[in-house]
């Protein structure tokens, strides 16, 4: 169901979409960044491929269309889209989808393609491995009629605006861009890539084009209505916490344990899964551990979380030393595919065995920053939080202990407010504020 913070917001606005693995959400903003509507449509709704291209507008049209109604349609100034990141497809020269799109998470079944890229590839770019962009792209370029391989963000945006020929430096990084030096590398040819197939590629939040008329016609939007550069879903959500400094941190709290960085220099360290992304003039680095929520769901459920957290006295230590892990291996701070849990001994107490969880997982969070900060990021200055454990207010006077800095809060936790953003500065860009 949409939302509006009042019964019909006016302008100007900004409209971020973002295009997820289970649904498209768009948001509404405006200039001093308050979010004046929202709304979020499940792709189920419209079938049960969540691949099929078709599904993805069908549901974005739809989350569009339920946001217009709760704005003044005329007052909108530019439209962005964020996207799953390494989210690859094929198309004509009219846009239209050769073949099934192979997603995010879809491993290259071909190893003569991942050979061929690590053959050439620095060991620092994040076109390498299983997931890699540049994989799929490679395994799209012999299609008939290939005009171009773009990414999931890319080709959403292209139904507004026509253009099928451009994606921006986030979506493209996986794909073996060269975000220091802007351009495709020439690295690149020599993996048997056809570099006229992949797409030019422009700044988050320049401008691409503007409303087609049909698509202007569709939704009842001005004909100049600009188009503007996305961004990976990733980095959308980050900008939607209003981390914009270097030094400012964004931990999510879900399943695992995420943080960024904002950085005024790229951090690159393969053995740890760390590239960066460019945002304007910084980077946005960050590294995700195994530990997290999902270590937590092994021994209590959420509503035995929620009674034992208010037993807790966040300000003492328990004196245990615990790495929360739900099976052995980790990825980041630490990089040890074996590396085993650590959470014994075991307190008689509950509320004392949870406590010792959240310091371990805190202590990991303040490692992960720390290892950021040997690699080359700037001094963390402040911590936005997202995710379910953000809300768990023990755990985060703990977490406000062991980082030493200030807890700010994200202002919000939907990336389609991050796009939105972007958004913004396009139509500022464009003299449309």
């Amino acid at each position: 169901m949409p939302r509006s913070s009042s019964p019909l917001s006016t302008g100007p606005l900004a409209i971020g979409i973002d295009i997820g693995t289970s649904g498209a959400r768009a948001v509404a903003m405006r200039p001093d960044f308050s979010i004046a509507a929202q709304s979020a449509i499940a792709l189920e709704r419209f079938g049960l491929n969540g691949r099929d291209p078709a599904i993805w507008w069908e549901a974005v049209g739809a989350t569009l269309a339920e946001l217009l109604k709760c704005i003044d349609r005329a007052a909108v100034r530019s439209i962005a889209v964020d996207g799953t990141s390494g989210t690859l497809l094929p198309v004509d020269g009219a846009g239209r989808p050769l073949a099934e799109p192979l997603m995010y998470n879809d491993k290259v079944a071909d190893d003569t393609l991942l050979t061929a890229i690590a053959g050439v590839a620095p060991a620092t770019s994040a076109a390498l491995g299983a997931t890699s962009g540049l994989a799929k792209a490679l395994s799209f370029q012999h299609l008939p009629g290939v005009a171009t391989v773009l990414h999931q963000a890319d080709w959403i945006a292209g139904q507004f605006s026509g253009r099928f020929d451009v994606s921006d430096e986030n979506n493209a990084l996986k794909t073996g861009y060269d975000v220091e030096a802007r351009r495709w590398p020439d690295w690149i040819a020599a993996t048997g890539m056809r570099v006229d197939l992949l797409p030019r590629v422009v700044r988050p939040g320049d401008v691409t084009g503007t409303l087609t008329a049909s698509a202007a016609k569709m939704f009842g939007l001005p004909h100049d209505v600009v188009v503007v550069a996305g961004t990976t879903d990733g980095c959308a959500s980050f900008l939607a916490t209003g981390a914009s400094a270097a030094g400012d941190g964004v931990t999510a709290l879900g399943s695992s344990l995420t943080i960024k960085i904002l950085s005024d220099r790229p951090i690159s360290a393969p053995q740890f899964g760390i590239y960066s992304h460019r945002l304007g003039d910084t980077y946005l680095a960050g590294g995700a551990s195994n530990s997290g929520g999902k270590v937590l769901a092994q021994h209590f459920p959420v509503a035995r979380i929620v009674e034992l957290s208010k037993k807790i006295d966040p300000a003492t230590e328990t004196g245990l030393d615990y790495y929360p892990l739900p099976a052995p291996g980790e990825r980041f701070p630490i990089a040890d595919p074996a590396l085993p849990p650590r959470l014994e001994p075991r307190p008689a107490d509950d509320a004392d065995y949870l406590k010792a969880m959240f310091e371990g997982i805190a202590a990991i969070e303040a490692l992960g920053y720390r290892r950021l900060a040997e690699l080359g990021a700037p001094r963390l200055t402040s911590v936005r939080s997202v995710g379910g454990g953000a809300a768990n207010p023990a755990w985060t006077a703990i977490r406000q202990r062991k980082l030493g800095v200030a807890l700010v809060p994200a202002l919000s936790e939907e990336a389609a407010a991050g796009t939105a953003r972007l958004a913004l500065m396009g139509a500022s860009a464009a003299g449309l504020l």
